[in-house]
């Protein structure tokens, strides 16, 4: 993943149906295809309030690297996928996600 500063990302208002189920399913197979599906391994909800995204719930605590708290997925006017997670310091960070780091 690419850590990228966040003044530099322009995110959707809006997600249509269709972006949000190919972010479900680029999430499904980025954490490796849970044979539970995606829903019941990381329950999301689309919110929209400052821009659009698919926010883990929060009693999800999904760890990416180690100590890195997943908060939700979303794509920017660019078409890039977006991780925002916090990081150790309880810090919100984001990352592009790429295409080579699905298993």
């Amino acid at each position: 993943m690419k850590t990228v500063l966040v003044n530099k990302l322009k995110f959707k208002k809006n997600l249509s149906m269709i972006e949000q189920f190919a972010i479900k399913d680029f999430l499904f197979q980025w954490v490796g295809q849970p044979t539970e599906g995606l829903d019941d391994f990381l329950p999301l909800d689309y919110t929209d309030d400052v821009f659009a995204k698919l926010e883990a719930k929060q009693e999800s605590s999904f760890l990416i690297n180690g100590d890195e708290h997943f908060r939700y997925v979303t794509i920017t006017e660019d078409n890039q996928i977006v991780i925002g997670y916090l990081d150790s310091n309880k810090e919100l960070k984001h990352r592009i996600i790429s295409l080579d780091e699905i298993n």
